[in-house]
């Protein structure tokens, strides 16, 4: 199992290690000190004896290369700004389905909609969902009952009106 840290942590980890060693401290001593196991640190000696402080050198592990350049990245964000119904979409919401789409015609790139959520997530986006409203919501009904209304239901003794208003 890999330790935890950076890799530039656990190269310094390897180095103090190798420094030890040179002073002449023993495997367990150095293992101790460093918090590795003695074999690891065994395996740390014989590569510096074979090939010097470069052989400690952090070797870097890409991965798979991502599917879309940070370029492609930043248009799928443009995209996304101007919206669902300037990309062509019915309703005014995006899902992981629809982005996918969009980076599919866009780019020649498919992906899983369950994969999209990471990307959008890397890309610094999150999940929101719209509040779901009535269409026959009315903001100035509401705005007199809570500013009108409502302070005297909590002003009166057990929350009753004393006039109701008509």
């Amino acid at each position: 199992m890999r330790p935890k840290g950076s890799a530039e942590a656990l190269e310094m980890r390897r180095r103090i290690a190798a420094k030890l060693l040179q002073e002449g401290k023993g495997i367990r001593e150095v293992a101790r000190l460093v918090g590795a196991s003695p074999s690891s640190v065994v395996r740390w000696k014989r590569a510096l004896e074979e090939g010097g402080l470069e052989a400690l050198k952090a070797k870097p592990h890409p991965g798979r290369p991502p599917r879309l350049t940070a370029e492609q990245k930043r248009e799928l964000a443009d995209i996304l700004r101007k919206g669902p119904l300037a990309a062509g979409f019915p309703t005014d919401l995006w899902t992981l389905k629809r982005v996918a789409l969009v980076i599919e015609r866009r780019f020649g790139v498919k992906y899983h909609p369950g994969h999209v959520w990471r990307i959008l997530r890397g890309m610094g986006w999150s999940a929101q969902k719209p509040e779901r409203r009535a269409r026959e919501r009315d903001e100035a009904a509401i705005r007199h009952w809570r500013e009108a209304i409502w302070p005297q239901v909590k002003k009166s003794p057990g929350g009753r009106l004393e006039h109701r208003p008509d």
